[in-house]
């Protein structure tokens, strides 16, 4: 006889099993048109359909769970089902295990974990999400409160554009990354679409407005193409057609369409239909060996054959030998005439109007640069730091010279004769002889010119060196000003703006309109040419909440970068206002500002190659546009900085309130350091007030130390601006609060990263309960923002471009 225990428990864990299978069978069934929030689960809740969650109602479209080349892991994607192809993907370089979880919450939020942690969530600016919608175009939208979109995949596009999706300026479609790590992308920009090569210096090989099989060509620059019926259409800002490019002569004008861009470099335009993919119906570029993913680096394109040349061909798979250029001992070799490469008709010459000579002693004296080419007819020199497929000519083209090991390899004759024995190493003892005479007597002259210098001032017209002129020649520099243009567009520097760290700023309008902050920067202590380098990587990164850098000036001694235009000027215009009556930012709008600051932050830390440190975070380096979104301006330049003058600035004036304990103690300067600088700011953001207020009483004259003293006592909400008006459920207030004080921890080590607190303030995971500063730690610095300058401002920070600082950590170069 079974006794009643057993039954009981028997009935408990029947009922555990039917309440699991219950929401398994729930998670398991495919919605079509709209999710809604309450919805989450994983690959494995709807493997029986293939992972898809969401259809849109034709059917055509899903989205969902993808399976990798890596069965075990998988992408979040748009996917056109008849013809298997996946349009957007959200975790692209991310992908997660089939037990990862897809979430829409109660509150609104979107996104997708791996294990703990997010690794991707749409950027609504803090909207709530409603409903999520798989439209019948293949557009995946969020839809907020107010019925209308907030975010769409039409706006974030992947590799791949469909029929009526609007490709504006700004956005960006990127292949996948080749076996060489490298990545293609198109783009639209100053008034041309183009493709380019993602080499260490951006390379173009194909653009629009050379493309001769457009059939409507007007003048004009166009900002955005969409696919309509069978042609690719260029519009300008006034929605005016400029360009239309056939797809096929195909009559049926209702297919879809997707131009897709490969890891082999092209864009393949096929139709999407019930019966699945079609035939690659054009192709672009047209010709095979105009792109520089059809053969490997330096194999010759011939008749679509690929073919190493004769100066490489002893040297294992067709390879140059070297590892780091600028570490190597290289040599230049002779790879012959008849050569053309994809980029050149894209790009000025490096060295206009030369002679061989001057074109392989430029390659050579720069160590960055992989080749050389040369036309005796025109006098072009062409040199680049990165090579790809090269392509032979039927008729005269280019000399052609690569730079290689001279250590290693078999050996190679830099004249491409024969010879063996003394012969062979004759000319390598000349070369060096009468390399050492040209060195001393350019030494010489370099010390004159100096000294010429010294006594009088730098000239703004002044001609650019031969490094200069190479650097002006890599394609993905931003647009290099004259002087004269940036002091046409401020009306010679009338209207100031304000002054920050590294100078003042002007504001400025280009002939076109666009409006332009114009910085003057001070105490730059870089030459040209390394001016120009680091600001090219400056200006190559783009992020939603970091000030977009437009063109810069490198003329004599004028250094200046021009920015887009903030409309609303910096944050603590706003948290600061001497008359506390008349307009106030509200608490959803300061919430939003320190959430956008915090990502423009993590994505400099977290998203980079080598991670960028912005070592003076503070109100004045938060700017906001016409809609109040934050964006992190004067990222990168500490390293512009003069070692001394950064050292002079901060010892006599410092950034109040915002300085690391680590700059003061002399411990190693990190991201840590930012991440203190944040908290304060974010302090000053809840309280609207300054961190350090000899006005207020003694209490609470140092923000901070009253703030860690109210958490004590458990009264956060005491420390709100008072004049906020706030929802007592509003629990981003004690989010905010508690998230600064895990960041201004005096321990480095305890303070989160940007991304964990991007993830606290999203509300992703849950904020602890933050440790307690020490009194004396307090009181220190309390002592220490009282001792510097009342003027509270900073003209840099104090050891960010030191050699021990530097060779711990790049303050440059985006993914």
């Amino acid at each position: 006889m079974v006794s009643f225990g057993l039954i009981h428990s028997m009935g408990s864990s029947l009922c555990l099993f039917l309440l699991l299978l219950s929401e398994t069978c729930m998670a398991s069934v495919q919605r079509h048109g709209k999710v809604e929030p309450g919805f989450e689960g994983s690959q494995m809740n709807w493997i029986d359909n293939d992972g898809h969650f969401l259809l849109s109602n034709n059917s055509d479209f899903a989205f969902g769970f993808e399976a990798t080349n890596d069965v075990q892991l998988f992408l979040l994607v748009v996917i056109h089902l008849a013809a298997k192809k996946i349009i957007w993907t959200a975790n692209r370089g991310s992908p997660v295990q089939n037990s990862d979880k897809f979430v829409f919450d109660d509150k609104g939020r979107v996104f997708l974990q791996k294990g703990n942690r997010t690794v991707w969530s749409p950027d609504t600016a803090g909207k709530a999400v409603s409903a999520i919608e798989m439209q019948d175009s293949g557009n995946l939208v969020l839809v907020g409160n107010e019925g209308q979109p907030i975010w769409q995949s039409f706006d974030h596009p992947t590799d791949t554009l469909l029929s009526y999706q609007n490709f504006k300026e700004g956005m960006k479609l990127e292949s996948d990354l080749t076996n060489d790590n490298i990545s293609y992308y198109l783009e639209i920009k100053s008034g041309n679409m183009i493709l380019y090569a993602g080499y260490r210096t951006p390379q173009p090989y194909w653009s629009m407005k050379k493309e001769n099989l457009k059939i409507v060509e007007k003048d004009g620059d166009p900002v955005s193409a969409s696919i309509e019926g069978n042609s690719w259409r260029f519009y300008d800002r006034n929605k005016a057609l400029l360009w239309q490019f056939v797809l096929s002569q195909n009559g049926d004008t209702n297919s879809t369409w997707a131009a897709t861009l490969g890891s082999d470099g092209f864009i393949s335009f096929t139709t999407l239909s019930d019966g699945g993919i079609s035939q690659v119906q054009k192709q672009i570029p047209g010709d095979s060996c105009s792109s520089p993913g059809f053969c490997e680096a330096y194999y010759i394109c011939s008749s679509n054959r690929c073919q190493c040349p004769s100066v490489l061909s002893s040297r294992p798979n067709c390879n140059t030998g070297i590892v780091s250029p600028c570490k190597d001992s290289t040599e230049l070799v002779n790879a012959g005439d008849g050569f053309n490469y994809f980029a050149i008709e894209f790009i000025s010459p490096s060295l206009p109007d030369t002679d061989l000579n001057g074109c392989k002693n430029s390659c050579l004296s720069n160590c960055s640069c992989l080749a050389s080419f040369f036309k005796n007819s025109t006098g072009n020199c062409f040199l680049f730091d990165s090579v790809g497929g090269l392509q032979s000519t039927d008729g005269q083209g280019f000399a052609m010279y690569i730079k290689v090991s001279s250590s290693g390899g078999s050996d190679v004759n830099p004249g491409g004769d024969g010879g063996g024995g003394s012969k062979k190493h004759f000319p390598y003892v000349v070369i060096i002889a009468v390399s050492t005479v040209l060195v001393i007597i350019g030494l010489v002259y370099v010390g004159f010119r100096y000294s010429r210098r010294k006594k009088s001032p730098e000239s703004p017209h002044d001609h650019t060196s031969e490094e200069d002129n190479f650097l002006e020649s890599l394609s993905g520099m931003p647009i290099r000003f004259s002087y004269k243009d940036l002091q046409t567009a401020t009306d010679n520097f009338s209207v100031k703006l304000g002054q920050g760290g590294f100078g003042s700023v002007y504001r400025g309008a280009l002939p076109d309109g666009t409006q332009l902050a114009v910085k003057k920067l001070e105490g730059i202590g870089q030459g040209k040419k390394e001016f120009r380098a680091e600001v090219s990587i400056i200006g190559s990164i783009h992020h939603l909440h970091l000030v977009k850098l437009k063109g810069f000036c490198a003329e004599g001694s004028h250094r200046l970068l021009a920015y887009e235009f903030m409309a609303n000027g910096s944050l603590d215009r706003w948290i600061f206002r001497k008359n506390r009556e008349g307009f106030m930012l509200d608490w959803n709008t300061r919430f939003n500002i320190a959430l956008g600051t915090a990502k423009g932050l993590s994505y400099l830390h977290e998203d980079c190659d080598a991670k960028i440190i912005h070592c003076d975070i503070k109100p004045e380096n938060v700017l906001l546009d016409d809609n109040y979104h934050a964006k992190v301006s004067d990222f990168g330049l500490a390293k512009l900085m003069t070692r001394e003058q950064s050292h002079v600035f901060t010892t006599l004036r410092g950034t109040r309130g915002y300085l690391a304990p680590e700059w003061i103690t002399n411990y190693a300067i990190s991201e840590k350091s930012d991440v203190y600088s944040y908290g304060m700011v974010l302090l000053e953001i809840i309280g609207g007030r300054k961190n350090y207020d000899p006005s207020e009483i003694s209490e609470k004259s140092h923000f901070p130390t009253y703030a860690f003293k109210m958490m004590e006592e458990g009264k956060l909400r005491d420390l709100l601006d008072s004049r906020l008006e706030v929802d007592e459920e509003d629990e981003r207030v004690s989010t905010a609060i508690k998230v600064a004080m895990w960041c201004i921890q005096e321990d480095m080590h305890q303070r989160p990263s940007m991304m964990k607190v991007v993830q606290m303030l999203e509300g992703l995971c849950a904020v602890p309960q933050p440790p307690t500063t020490s009194q004396m730690g307090s009181r220190f610095y309390s002592g220490f923002f009282k001792s510097i300058s009342e003027e509270g401002t900073s003209s840099g920070p104090s050891d960010c471009n030191s050699d021990a600082y530097l060779s711990a950590v790049r303050l440059s170069g985006p993914r």
